[in-house]
């Protein structure tokens, strides 16, 4: 059986842990705003760009998803209501995807929850000390 070098278990370890608290955020999430994690990000990342919009291959690369992907979560998000797709003007082949009212207003409701979720996950797994180290020292 192959011995891993210190690095690489580490790296395990991590990937497991960032896993776990991926999980436990979706099923918050899930649970109390019917938004899968993903679909919790793309809103998000909606809400800080101009005019809430972005083109998809945007929103793709924000959130490190292929553009099949992306096009089936927008989907999803229009059937919600959250979001509406709208050409370019400037290029008709370009389409972007637009945060609505409804997507804006389950965005600031799913927030609180996801935050109180995160830091109870990341105090749970042993990752607030890592992060607040991290956060001093890049501040």
């Amino acid at each position: 059986m192959p011995i891993m070098s210190k690095r690489s278990d580490s790296w395990l370890k991590l990937i497991h842990v960032i896993a776990n608290i991926e999980t436990d955020l979706g099923k918050v999430l899930q649970d109390k705003h019917g938004l899968g994690l993903s679909d919790y990000r793309a809103i998000e990342v909606l809400s800080r760009s101009p005019s809430c919009e972005l083109r998809m291959q945007e929103l793709a690369s924000h959130l490190r998803l292929n553009q099949s992907s992306v096009s089936r979560m927008v989907e999803r998000l229009e059937r919600s209501e959250l979001t509406v797709r709208d050409l370019c003007p400037d290029d008709k082949r370009g389409v972007y995807t637009v945060l609505t009212d409804k997507g804006r207003l389950r965005l600031e409701s799913a927030q609180p929850d996801y935050e109180a979720a995160l830091k109870v996950a990341l105090k749970e797994h042993g990752c607030e000390e890592l992060l607040a180290s991290r956060f001093t020292q890049i501040s």
